[in-house]
């Protein structure tokens, strides 16, 4: 019996065989169809291809697709562990030709696969055609010789395939298996038809035409092939199943899950284990493909599936987290074909049990509430909507969950009352939200964000990405279309560009639509929405358009290398300053870092030296930078900083890099650097390239300011200072080393000149005079002397030496040097009873123009704009002095 790893090989190896590239499984994540959100299919990551959009170096492929259907239009969620052939992830066998091959090879290439190579016995299948496709029957006819009766001709859209309403599209061929008449059912067509005896395995979409608004259609230029066969339903076939869940793979998980449980596999608890092994499958694909549990968008649909399978193995009696046990058992059965499960092995094993080991609190007490409130009712009825809702908002007990429970209860939800509920939470949330004192127009992103939802960021896994445009702004209003060099604020379902939080500013970039291109000048967020401000540059952007969204990849990595550095730069701060250090503040720009921080002194020179050498130390360790999503009091009980600015929710993403020897705070002792932060940062530390500190400042009372830079800009930064270096020696003919030791002579120098100076200037200014020049006011001894070239640090000198000279007496002396003014008294100490430095100065000072002066009562100083009325001045200081004699 093949299992159905075997099948898988056997299917590419014959498509290989036939000329055909085998194509590698493209991610959950769709990048080239922003309508989807998950990729559900095998053409997903070749539409581009159908369409002529992209060309490639092959014109035939196969692949084995991983696909999830479970939410949005394609979602099977509810279905799986009851029915025989629902999954959440399933993988999808396809072969495909881009204007290559087309019916006349591709029907004999399914008929020879499944009778030769498969052995399914010809006289079990049978087809059906679109009812106008002659060709497609009269090649069956001839391939496989099937008569008229096993060519059933279908009218309806289940033959024909679209890829739009307009676009691609073409009839297609489904092959189905007969499992007997011990089963019931009907064939396709019949009123029968959706027994379990005739099952579809295989699709053959033949796109040959293109339709039109109108609905007419012509004949493609390139005609091409995309077909679909699940591997999970052939597999049963091959393996003499008629459950997918018996296949060997699926199998296999169960009896994981029934070990870990203690639960019999095949008894009363066989849906759980259903449920546990296929949602086993969807989450931990989701993760490994970069998906991590949240509250929006891909995330909430993951979050949704786990939470699921958490809940059937509560209800299988598991009091501890289960799901991550069973990883290995999958890595085992799929990690060959798709290595990233083994890659990320740990990764997944992590979440899942922190997811389940937070929902299990939620669960324990949503059940008990939910018991408490179906307690108050008829049996059989409804649970209220307003009941509904309470555990949901309330107690963080999902819609789905509470549905998920009463069904086996045989009771439902009122969910229009739900809805009802919800609607008049969302009112009363706007009304408050727009009253907060936001700009004007910020009422109409709450629409938007309740319109739409929250725009999904891509942008921690890629530059690039499609998106659907979802909302124009055109100032401040809604708007269909912008045309160019029309300012307008874009809104997409998803984007790869950063929308400015957490100090890191917002991304640049394009959007290109098939009608125009606009530049994104800045991304901001508002209600969870995405606004990329914009001019567009040519032709028109619409509303509802594909767009072809680019972040500017040197600018991004510029700024992840500044943010990235500035969380070793805080740790380093730490370790050098003390564990008071705590962010206040933060930008992570292009082209420069700013960290603001708690300390009372300025940073010395050997610290800053110390701090950046560290820093360049873990830069060059290149060590890995992880990611990983917790609860706040998880990550805090980590050791984690919280960064200043951010809000937090239910979880975080906690950001490490640099590994120590063991010495660091916190549970994660062997991390550097362990911080919440919802930013982007480089993949390793030494991608930052280098680190340099421009300085230290303070920012306000106890918060010091540290300016770096980093990568290209700190090199350029390090190689001008040191072409300065070279340039200063040069001047001083001494080698770089010597700079130093030859600058602080040259300071000594001037300073002994400078002093040299200062003495030979107060002897110029004394004039030799001294003593003999004083007069005698009123028994006092005055000297007031006019001076030029004397500045006022060097008057206070001077005024001592004259009272010196002196022996008891008043001094004043106005001087000017460089165009400025100064007045200077000095009173001896036997004379401050009687009169007064700081008078004498204000009085000199009044008849310059001036006002003011201060100092002592023995010398005084002030200033004057010029010393036009000196004599003036003298005149009125001999009336003082002789008032107070």
């Amino acid at each position: 019996m093949p299992s159905l790893n075997d099948i898988r090989s056997t299917f590419l190896g014959y498509f290989e065989k036939n000329g055909h590239r085998v194509v590698e499984s493209s991610p959950l994540v769709p990048r080239n169809d922003p309508t989807l959100m998950f990729t559900n299919s095998g053409m997903v990551q070749f539409k581009n291809l159908f369409t002529g959009v992209e060309t490639r170096d092959y014109n035939r492929a196969t692949t084995a697709q991983k696909c999830v259907r479970a939410g949005g239009k394609h979602n099977d969620l509810d279905n799986v562990g009851y029915t025989a052939r629902h999954h959440t992830f399933f993988e999808m066998l396809g072969n495909f030709s881009f204007g290559d091959y087309f019916k006349t090879e591709a029907i004999p290439f399914a008929w020879e696969l499944l009778t030769r190579d498969f052995d399914i016995p010809r006289d079990r299948l049978l087809v059906t055609v679109y009812h106008t496709d002659d060709e497609a029957a009269e090649i069956w006819k001839k391939v496989a010789g099937l008569s008229d009766d096993r060519i059933i001709r279908i009218p309806t859209s289940d033959n024909f395939w679209q890829m739009g309403p307009t676009g691609p599209c073409g009839p297609c061929t489904e092959i189905f298996f007969d499992h007997g008449d011990k089963i019931w059912g009907g064939p396709p067509g019949s009123a029968e038809e959706d027994g379990d005896r005739f099952i579809e395995i295989w699709n053959l979409v033949f796109m040959q035409n293109e339709q039109f608004e109108d609905g007419s259609m012509r004949a493609l230029d390139m005609q091409s092939i995309d077909t679909g066969m699940g591997l999970e339903r052939i597999g049963a076939l091959l393996q003499g199943k008629h459950d997918n869940y018996d296949t060997d793979l699926m199998r296999s998980l169960i009896e994981a899950s029934a070990h870990a449980t203690s639960a019999d596999p095949d008894g009363p608890h066989k849906v759980h284990h259903r449920v546990i092994a296929d949602h086993l499958r969807s989450t931990s694909f989701l993760i490994a493909d970069g998906v991590m549990p949240s509250n929006e968008g891909r995330g909430y649909v993951l979050r949704r599936i786990m939470r699921r399978a958490m809940r059937h193995t509560h209800m299988l009696g598991a009091q501890d987290p289960v799901m991550h046990k069973l990883v290995p058992a999958l890595v085992r059965q799929m990690g060959t074909a798709y290595p990233e499960l083994t890659r990320a092995q740990a990764m997944i094993e992590e979440t899942l049990r922190s997811e389940e080991t937070r929902f299990r609190q939620t669960l324990d007490r949503g059940l008990r509430l939910l018991e408490d409130e179906l307690s108050g009712l008829p049996d059989g009825s409804d649970l209220p909507g307003e009941a509904a809702f309470k555990l949901y908002d309330t107690y963080g007990f999902p819609l789905d969950l509470t549905q998920d429970a009463l069904r086996e209860k045989g009771r439902g939800v009122d969910t229009a009352g739900f809805d009802a509920a919800m609607a008049e939470q969302k009112r009363m949330a706007r009304a408050a939200w727009s009253g907060s004192g936001e700009a004007a127009d910020a009422t109409i992103w709450f629409e938007l964000a309740e319109k739409h939802g929250a725009t999904e960021f891509l942008g921690y896994d890629t530059e690039e990405a499609e998106g659907q445009v979802l909302a124009l702004v055109v100032d401040g209003a809604d708007a269909g279309e912008a045309g160019a060099g029309t300012k307008v604020s874009i809104v997409v379902n998803q984007s790869p560009f950063y929308a400015e939080s957490g100090g890191q500013v917002g991304d640049t970039g394009s959007i290109r639509t098939e009608t125009g291109l606009a530049r994104v000048t800045d991304t901001k967020k508002v209600a969870g929405v995405f606004i990329h401000i914009a001019e567009v540059t040519e032709g028109q952007i619409q509303r509802g358009q594909g767009a072809q969204l680019a972040v500017d990849h040197a600018r991004r990595g510029a700024i992840r290398a500044n943010h990235s550095a500035t969380h070793l730069l805080h740790e380093a701060l730490r370790h050098a300053l003390g564990d008071h250090v705590a962010q206040r503040g933060s930008l992570n720009a292009p082209d420069r870092l700013r960290f603001d921080f708690s300390h009372n002194h300025a940073v010395t020179a050997e610290e800053l030296s110390a701090i950046e050498a560290e820093v360049n130390g873990y830069i060059r360790q290149n060590s890995t930078v992880e990611t990983r999503i917790m609860t706040p009091d998880d990550a805090r009980a980590l050791g984690a900083q919280a960064l200043f600015g951010e809000k937090y929710g239910d979880e975080v993403r906690v950001v490490s890099m640099g590994r120590q020897d063991g010495s660091g705070k916190g549970a994660d002792k062997a991390t550097y650097s362990l911080e919440l932060c919802g930013g982007t940062h480089v993949g390793r530390t030494g991608e930052i390239g280098a680190f340099a500190i421009l300085g230290d400042s303070a920012s306000s009372a106890g918060v010091r300011r540290i300016e770096a830079l980093t990568g290209q800009a700190a090199l350029d930064h390090l190689r001008e200072a040191d072409r300065k270096l070279g340039e200063i020696a040069g001047i001083l003919k001494a080698q770089s080393s010597e700079v130093v030791n030859r600058v602080r002579a040259l300071a000594d120098e001037r300073k002994a000149l400078a002093n040299e100076v200062a003495q030979l200037k107060r002897q110029l200014a004394m004039g030799g005079g001294g003593a003999s020049e004083a007069q005698e006011i009123g028994g006092l001894k005055f000297i007031g002397r006019q001076v030029e070239g004397v500045g006022g640090k060097e008057l206070g000198a001077l005024v001592d030496e004259m009272k010196a000279q002196l022996g008891s007496g008043v001094v004043l002396v106005l001087a000017e040097d460089g165009g400025k003014a100064t007045v200077a008294a000095g009173v001896t100490p036997d004379l401050t009873g009687r009169i007064s430095a700081v008078a004498l100065v204000q009085t000199a000072t009044a008849a310059l123009g001036g006002k003011g002066g201060g100092g002592r009562p023995d010398r005084a100083q002030g200033g004057a704009p010029s010393l036009e009325a000196a004599e003036t001045a003298f005149n009125d200081a001999r009336k003082m002095i002789e008032e107070s004699a």
